[in-house]
C-alpha cells in the first residue's frame, strides 16, 4: 500500500515536490568543485612570489578568467544549496525559517556578483 496520491505517482515527485532536483544539485556542484578548487589551488600557487604587474597579468587571462568564474558561481551555488539543507533542518518557526533562506539566498547572490565582477574587471584589464 502505498501513500503517495495516484497524481503523485504519475508526476514522480515526492511530498517536497523538489527533493530531488535540490540532492542532485548539490552533488553536480560539488563534483565541479573538485576540478575548479584544483585549478584555482594551481593558479594561486603559481602566483606565489612573483610581482603585482604578473599576477594582474595571468589573473587577466582569458581561460584563466573562466576558471575563475566557473569556480565562484560553482562554489557560491554550492554553498546557497548547503546552507538551505542546513536552516531547512535546524531552523525552527516558519517566520524565521524564511527570514533565514531570504538572507541567504540574498548573501550568496551578493558574493556571486562581487567575485565575478572582481574577475571581469580583472579579465578585460580595467
Amino acid at each position: 500500500m502505498s501513500l503517495r496520491t495516484p497524481l503523485g505517482k504519475v508526476r514522480g515527485l515526492g511530498s517536497a515536490k523538489s527533493g530531488t532536483d535540490h540532492w542532485w544539485m548539490q552533488r553536480v556542484t560539488a563534483i565541479a568543485n573538485i576540478p575548479l578548487v584544483i585549478c584555482v589551488m594551481g593558479i594561486v600557487i603559481s602566483l606565489t612570489g612573483a610581482d603585482h604587474a604578473a599576477v594582474i597579468a595571468r589573473l587577466g587571462h582569458p581561460i584563466v578568467t573562466i576558471v575563475l568564474l566557473a569556480f565562484i558561481l560553482s562554489i557560491t551555488w554550492h554553498m546557497r544549496l548547503g546552507m538551505q539543507v542546513v536552516i531547512e533542518d535546524y531552523v525552527h518557526g516558519e517566520g524565521r525559517k524564511i527570514a533565514c533562506l531570504l538572507a541567504n539566498a540574498f548573501f550568496c547572490a551578493v558574493i556571486a556578483i562581487a567575485g565575478v565582477f572582481a574577475v571581469l574587471k580583472l579579465g578585460f584589464g580595467a
